[in-house]
């Protein structure tokens, strides 16, 4: 009787109760595991060449899937792919660039247009306005071209890092990493460069892989995410690397 007035005295007061031998148990335990997990080992450059030169053979010339006719609608399209799917971009810039495919037309074709273009594509509002705006500035402070620099195309309308990044390798040839939603989980999946944000991906990815292969990484890495390093079901069972992974719960 003494330890329950005792006790209900102390959540009265606001006293948090002792955990009971259960949790106590699970929390070390826990503890326990959480302290002899080993951390992965570090890919050896040996592993990391072996890695790409398996994706070089199997696909030497990788392409993006975004489909585009110059700098400028690849620059629109990637725009326009944010917390989009390649394919549905697609669907909707083929009459667009067909019509548009420099920053001239795309003005004279007007925002009202574009948007009318672009409606299947998420936030298509707020979209066609940086395109017509990008394009605009594209006239104004550029000549009507692509620059290329990664500072001069992030300060276009609706254009980041990523969007530069994918410009500057596939338009100009140039070895940028652009970090996507693929490239990161397989980055820190594969415990190639682990990171909590797309530019500590994108930084330790450029630091390990050798520069015979940058030239193409970000598209191998982003189809092998997108095919085979899938998000919710890994097929690990024919991934090229599934012997150099470092993922601990990999199937094979």
């Amino acid at each position: 009787m003494a330890k329950i007035i005792r006790s209900l005295s102390a959540k009265k007061a606001g006293v948090p109760s002792k955990p009971n031998r259960p949790a106590k148990k699970a929390a070390k335990a826990l503890r326990v595991r959480t302290k002899r997990a080993p951390k992965p080992k570090p890919w050896t450059p040996a592993e990391i060449h072996e890695a790409f030169s398996r994706f070089r053979k199997a696909n030497p010339e990788p392409k993006g899937e975004l489909e585009h006719l110059n700098p400028y609608t690849l620059l629109v399209a990637v725009v326009l792919s944010a917390q989009a799917t390649d394919a549905g971009v697609n669907k909707a810039t083929r009459a667009l660039f067909a019509v548009a495919d420099t920053p001239e037309k795309m003005l004279a074709l007007g925002e009202d247009k574009v948007r009318d273009y672009i409606r299947t594509i998420g936030l298509y509002r707020n979209k066609a306005k940086n395109v017509i705006a990008l394009s605009q500035k594209l006239i104004d402070e550029f000549g009507g071209e692509v620059p290329r620099t990664r500072a001069e195309i992030e300060s276009l309308p609706g254009a980041g890092r990523k969007t530069a990044n994918v410009v500057l390798n596939m338009a100009y040839g140039e070895h940028t990493m652009a970090v996507d939603t693929h490239v990161f989980r397989v980055g820190n999946r594969t415990g190639l460069a682990s990171g909590n944000t797309p530019l500590e991906v994108e930084l330790g990815l450029e630091k390990v892989i050798p520069p015979e292969f940058m030239r193409h990484a970000h598209h191998w890495l982003i189809l092998h995410g997108r095919y085979t390093c899938l998000a919710r079901k890994p097929r690990c069972e024919v991934c090229l690397i599934n012997d150099l992974c470092r993922w601990p719960e990999k199937t094979v």
